[in-house]
C-alpha cells in the first residue's frame, strides 16, 4: 500500500489539470462586468438580476456566480427567496475597475493575448522562442513590435503593466532608500506607475520615463497626466539611441524580456551614462538560487519563454550581469511579494 501523502495526489493533478478553468472563470467574471456590477449596486443581488443587467443567460450567470463563489471571490447568502450573491473584500479590492488597486487590465490582458500565446506552449518548448508569428500571425523577431502590433493592443499591455505596479511599486521601490537620488531614468517606464510611485515615495526626486516614441505618446494621452511636474518623458530605443546622465536608472522588469548578450550590452550603457556614486535598480522576480521556485517566477519564466527573449533568473545571474556591465556594490532585497530588487553602484 502507498502512504497517506500518496493518496493526494491524484487530486494534485486534477487541481493542476484544472488551472485553466479557474483562470478562465475570473478572467470571464470580470469582462462581463460581474463584480462591477456588484460594487455599485451596493446590495447583494440575485443570478437573475445579475444576468439581466449584464445581459447573459440565466444558466449561464448561475453557473459562473457559483464557481466564483467556490473561488472565494463572491459570497452567496440564501434567503427564501432564492440566492443573493455580493464581492468579498479580494473582488472589491483587486476585481473591480474603480479600485486602486485594480488588477482587472492585466486580467484582461492575459485572457485576450497570454493566454492566447500560451496554446502553442508546446512548440515554444521545442523551438525555444516566442508565438507571436503561430499566434497573431506576426514576425516574432521583435518581441515588442509583435507586443505593440497596434495602439489598443499597446495600451491594453500598458495598463496591465500599471496595475502590478499599483500594488508591488512601492515594496520593490522601498527595498533600499534612494531617497539620495534625485535624477531618477525609469528605462522602459511605459504607463508611468512606477514612476508615480517613486515621486510619491521620494518627494524630492524627478523621474524621467524613457521609451519609445509611440508608447510615450500614449503614456501621455491616457495614463500621465501634465499636472505631474516630477514625471517627464524621453523618447527613445535604449538599445540604438542614447542615455543621457543621470544618478539613477530604474529596469522594472526589462531584463527579463532579453537575452543575457542584450543584456550585457544595456547594462554597458547605462553604466557609462551614469553619474559617479550613482546606480540601477533593477525589479525582476528573483528565482531561488538553485531555480528550485518560487512557482510565479518558474511560470513567469515559462511566460518569457512563449512571449519574449528572456527568462527569469537568480540573484546571482542578475549580479554577473551587472558586473560584465561594470557594476559594482550589487546588493539584493527580496520583498516577500512578486518582485524583488537588486542594486548595482557605479
Amino acid at each position: 500500500m502507498g502512504s497517506t501523502e500518496d493518496l493526494d495526489y491524484p487530486q494534485i493533478i486534477v487541481q493542476y489539470s484544472s488551472g485553466f478553468l479557474v483562470s478562465k472563470v475570473m478572467f470571464t467574471a470580470c469582462e462581463l462586468g460581474v463584480f462591477d456590477l456588484l460594487l455599485e449596486s451596493g446590495e447583494p443581488l440575485s443570478s437573475d438580476s445579475i444576468a439581466a443587467c449584464l445581459d447573459t443567460s440565466t444558466t449561464g450567470m448561475e453557473r459562473l456566480l457559483e464557481a466564483c463563489v467556490g473561488l472565494k471571490l463572491l459570497a452567496v447568502e440564501v434567503t427564501q427567496g432564492g440566492a443573493l450573491y455580493r464581492n468579498t473584500e479580494i473582488s472589491n479590492i483587486y476585481l473591480t475597475k474603480s479600485s486602486p488597486k485594480s488588477q482587472y487590465h492585466m486580467m484582461m490582458y492575459y485572457s485576450n493575448t497570454v493566454y492566447l500565446c500560451w496554446q502553442h506552449l508546446t512548440e515554444a518548448v521545442r523551438e525555444g522562442r516566442n508565438q507571436y508569428e503561430r499566434t497573431f500571425g506576426i514576425s516574432s523577431k521583435d518581441p515588442f513590435g509583435a507586443m505593440y502590433r497596434s495602439e489598443e493592443e499597446m495600451s491594453k499591455f500598458m495598463a496591465g503593466q500599471n496595475s502590478v505596479w499599483s500594488i508591488c511599486g512601492r515594496d520593490v521601490l522601498a527595498a533600499f532608500d534612494l531617497s539620495s537620488f534625485k535624477e531618477i531614468y525609469d528605462l522602459g517606464g511605459g504607463g508611468g506607475a512606477l514612476a508615480r510611485e517613486c515621486v510619491s515615495l521620494y518627494p524630492n526626486s524627478t523621474v524621467t520615463i524613457y521609451d519609445l516614441p509611440k508608447v510615450v505618446q500614449v503614456a501621455k494621452e491616457q495614463f500621465v497626466s501634465p499636472e505631474e511636474p516630477q514625471i517627464s518623458f524621453h523618447e527613445g530605443d535604449f538599445f540604438n539611441d542614447s542615455i543621457p546622465e543621470a544618478e539613477l536608472y530604474i529596469l522594472s522588469k526589462i531584463l527579463h524580456d532579453w537575452d543575457d548578450d542584450k543584456c550585457k550590452q544595456l547594462l554597458a550603457k547605462v553604466y557609462k551614462a551614469c553619474k559617479p556614486g550613482g546606480g540601477v535598480l533593477l525589479v525582476e522576480s528573483l528565482l531561488n538560487e538553485d531555480k528550485s521556485g518560487p512557482l510565479e517566477t518558474q511560470l513567469y519564466s515559462m511566460n518569457m519563454l512563449v512571449q519574449t527573449e528572456g527568462k527569469e533568473r537568480t540573484a546571482a545571474e542578475y549580479s554577473k550581469l551587472l558586473e560584465a556591465g561594470g557594476f559594482g556594490v550589487i546588493q539584493v532585497k527580496r520583498t516577500g511579494k512578486l518582485y524583488d530588487a537588486v542594486l548595482g553602484r557605479k
